[in-house]
């Protein structure tokens, strides 16, 4: 079993049907208005319809409530929240009641950071480092290898800098059991080029590791 990937802040259908024909295992849409990568409702719902019906299809998150985000799930199509705010178990455990599965984001850099993920429980975690105003899509490399074994509660997804050319070294020095790509596969913000999600699951799927991954995505 190979390291999952996920592409992330797609913004077009018929590039989210590629990624999955490309081999990717999951793509997310960002419901948070500040990033230029999000989508509203109707863009949204298209995403998610031009996807094979059991495709994994994450909406990404920033403090939103349980009915903003159970909303998105109905109207759009989404089956998981990515929660990369300050949400409480509470809402974590509501929403996974209600069938989303929930990955919950933790930061090198700031709160929430690695030490509140001994707090927490939901599917999994994403370990990334945050930008100057974005929670996400920052392309802002960070040392990957102390995120290496900070989560035996959860599966855990890294993500934070990452693209084709440095994907292989990310996998080896973190041994994530999925990987979280944006801006390091786009042409521009929002915009992603398919020559290099092509060469970043390439280069992902024929990393040799010597551990077996969880499932972060299903």
């Amino acid at each position: 079993m190979n390291v999952q990937i996920k592409i992330c802040g797609l913004t077009d259908p018929d590039h989210a049907a590629e990624c999955f024909e490309l081999g990717a295992d999951a793509i997310g849409l960002v419901f948070y208005p500040p990033s230029p990568r999000f989508v509203i409702d109707d863009l949204a719902l298209e995403i998610c319809q031009a996807l094979p019906k059991k495709a994994p299809k994450v909406g990404v998150f920033v403090n939103d409530t349980y009915e903003f985000i159970m909303n998105k799930a109905e109207k759009c199509g989404i089956t998981m929240a990515q929660l990369h705010g300050h949400e409480s178990q509470e809402l974590a455990d509501r929403l996974e009641k209600a069938g989303i599965g929930v990955i919950k984001a933790f930061f090198a850099n700031r709160s929430p950071d690695f030490k509140a993920m001994t707090e927490y429980s939901a599917k999994a975690c994403l370990v990334e480092c945050a930008g100057e105003k974005l929670p996400g899509g920052n392309a802002k490399a960070w040392a990957w290898r102390t995120a290496r074994g900070i989560s035996e509660r959860m599966p855990l997804a890294l993500a934070g800098g990452l693209d084709p050319e440095n994907v292989s070294q990310a996998i080896l020095d973190a041994m994530p059991d999925a990987l979280d790509v944006s801006s390091g596969v786009e042409a521009s913000p929002g915009v992603k080029d398919m020559d290099k999600v092509k060469r970043f699951i390439q280069n992902a799927t024929q990393t040799g590791i010597d551990y077996q991954p969880r499932k972060v995505f299903s």
